[in-house]
């Protein structure tokens, strides 16, 4: 990596960046796989195969009617095991974990597409918009139409602050 920066050849910084992400990689699995921290965060619950297996789950699939059981189910645990589990692993419950994933692909839908609100919240999984308004308003902190707007009320809300926390769009970057 010292060549590719200290001798600049075409593609040099790319090489670079990729070494560099590379070595970031690297740096995260010997710490996942070191096993004497014990934290907290969609990525500790990469270490463990189960919470890997349900976030992957959810992540694959956000649109499905998943409950709690059908979770639980998938990955061969418990109903009250697997939702003690994921909470102590992640920090939030699974069906707060999934509403919040639903809620940033939407968000980015929102800005990013033409499609109507409706048609955004069905292939979420939702019945109705209304359903869909009230999840995203309580996740985000602003209505569905504000945020195509990039309008927000509440920035620097809790509710906006957690909807950020341990983004889990960086979780499917990671896969």
């Amino acid at each position: 990596m010292k060549e590719e920066v200290r001798n600049p050849q075409p593609g040099g910084s790319l090489i670079a960046q990729q070494l560099a992400c590379m070595m970031l990689v690297q740096a995260l699995r010997l710490h996942l796989k070191d096993g004497t921290t014990r934290g907290v965060g969609w990525l500790f619950a990469l270490a463990d195969k189960q919470m890997s297996a349900a976030i992957t789950c959810m992540h694959d699939d956000p649109g499905h009617p998943w409950t709690l059981q059908k979770l639980a189910e998938r990955v061969g645990m418990s109903r009250s095991i697997f939702a003690l589990r994921f909470k102590e692993t992640v920090g939030a419950t699974p069906m707060e974990y999934l509403t919040r994933w639903r809620m940033l692909l939407a968000g980015d839908r929102l800005k990013s597409s033409d499609d109507s609100i409706s048609a955004i919240a069905s292939s979420l999984g939702y019945e109705s918009e209304r359903a869909f308004g009230k999840a995203f308003r309580r996740t985000m902190g602003c209505s569905p139409r504000q945020h195509s707007k990039g309008i927000s009320h509440m920035p620097h809300s809790s509710t906006a602050h957690e909807a950020g926390k341990d983004h889990p769009m960086e979780l499917a970057a990671a896969r």
